[in-house]
């Protein structure tokens, strides 16, 4: 008889939803997890897992035996949150000061403990093994990094490697299953542009660093309008902009950062390039000098076609409760560094609901998402799990 796991997942709905809510209370920042990962290794000890904690520096990773040999399939959620003063008046709203799930971890981290109950509690019917891992410090790209580090991907190595994000540009029960690239890699950048400051009623004296890098960010869009294919997808963001004391003083020096998105790793030295040279271009006609620095990027998450395929079939157990879209997005992820040894898929899962407003953008002070998500998620991911160690879903 077939296994619905979708309505295991249903009678857990109460309690995701309070576990959700709980994390969303307490954020906590990279490598700053230490409440949620306490919360994590507790559930994962009761349900008779293997846990290991302090994984990645804060990472924790939990084994679930079947009760027969078989592959592994290594299941990942993010816990960390954002720098951001949340907005909402939910009950639920953060009490950290300036710290916010913004982005959706918090039902990252209850689905993958909702899965991990479902699925202990089928055991007898699994050939094989689990292996959750609960990252650290995903917003800031270092997490999946540390936690290979210590060894994650080893003892057992995974087979497969799965997970899911939360997405707000889809409605609730809408599942976007790529095959191929999904999301995309990215890189960073930070520019100092130095001038020769003065008194703002007597620029002619100056070599003005703010007008130059006016001029700088708009230049560094035509990168991609005049320098990448047409064809080739790239976004270049300057986020923030650091210059002046005061409104009658033309400043010394200006600070810029800012990031860039793209698919075609071929293009990653392109964009690079021309960032220092349109820098170096535009300081130069203004009577400026910049300095250029690019910090660590991150390659594209690229879904095996074979497991997209996969999961394909398995929801298509579900099409009542869930539609399956194909749409790749220019938001970045550091588990594609999980993903690069076996055949593995990231799926972006719809969480908004435009009819009650949940439907802000992600790192939006007013983020939210509709929890019926919860339950739908659990249930759609243990099938897909336990399709790859022998039980019916």
């Amino acid at each position: 008889m077939a296994i619905d796991f979708l309505a295991d997942a249903e009678a857990l709905r109460d309690e995701l939803i309070a576990r959700r809510r709980d994390f969303h209370r307490h954020p906590e920042l990279a490598f700053q997890e230490h409440r949620t990962a306490g919360i994590v290794a507790d559930e994962l000890n009761q349900l008779g897992l293997e846990v290991q904690t302090g994984v990645g520096r804060t990472g924790v990773v939990g084994i679930l035996e079947g009760a027969s040999d078989g592959p592994t399939v290594l299941y990942r959620a993010d816990m960390d949150a954002l720098p951001i003063q949340e907005e909402n008046s939910a009950e639920y709203v953060s009490r950290a000061a300036g710290v916010m799930h913004a982005c959706g971890h918090d039902g990252h981290t209850a689905i993958a403990l909702g899965i991990a109950k479902v699925l202990s509690k089928r055991r007898d019917d699994l050939g094989g093994r689990v292996k959750f891992v609960f990252q650290p410090a995903e917003e800031v790209g270092g997490g999946a990094k540390s936690m290979i580090a210590d060894g994650v991907l080893e003892t057992p190595a995974p087979d497969y490697t799965l997970g899911i994000h939360l997405w707000n540009d889809l409605e609730v029960g809408a599942i976007s299953v790529v095959s191929g690239p999904t999301m995309s890699g990215a890189g960073v950048f930070e520019i100092t542009v130095t001038g020769k400051g003065g008194h703002g009623a007597m620029p002619h004296q100056t070599a003005d660093p703010i007008v130059c890098s006016a001029q700088l960010i708009l230049a560094l869009q035509t990168i991609v309008s005049r320098n990448v294919d047409p064809l080739d997808l790239v976004v270049i963001t300057v986020g923030t902009l650091e210059a002046g004391t005061a409104r009658n003083i033309i400043p010394q020096t200006v600070k810029l950062s800012g990031s860039f998105r793209l698919f075609r790793e071929e293009t990653r030295a392109l964009v690079k390039t021309r960032i220092q040279e349109v820098a170096d271009g535009v300081a130069g006609a203004m009577g400026c000098r910049v300095d250029v620095d690019f910090g660590l990027g991150i390659g594209a998450v690229v879904n095996d076609a074979e497991v997209a395929d996969r999961a394909r079939r398995v929801f298509s157990n579900y099409d009542q409760a869930v539609s399956v879209v194909e749409q790749p997005w220019m938001a970045s992820e550091d588990v594609g560094l999980l993903m690069q040894r076996n055949p593995s898929a990231y799926l972006l899962v719809g969480s908004a609901n435009h009819k009650r407003g949940l439907d802000y953008p992600h790192h939006h002070p007013q983020f939210d998402i509709d929890e019926g998500v919860l339950p739908l998620s659990v249930g759609v991911m243990s099938a897909l799990i336990a399709d790859y160690l022998g039980a019916m879903s």
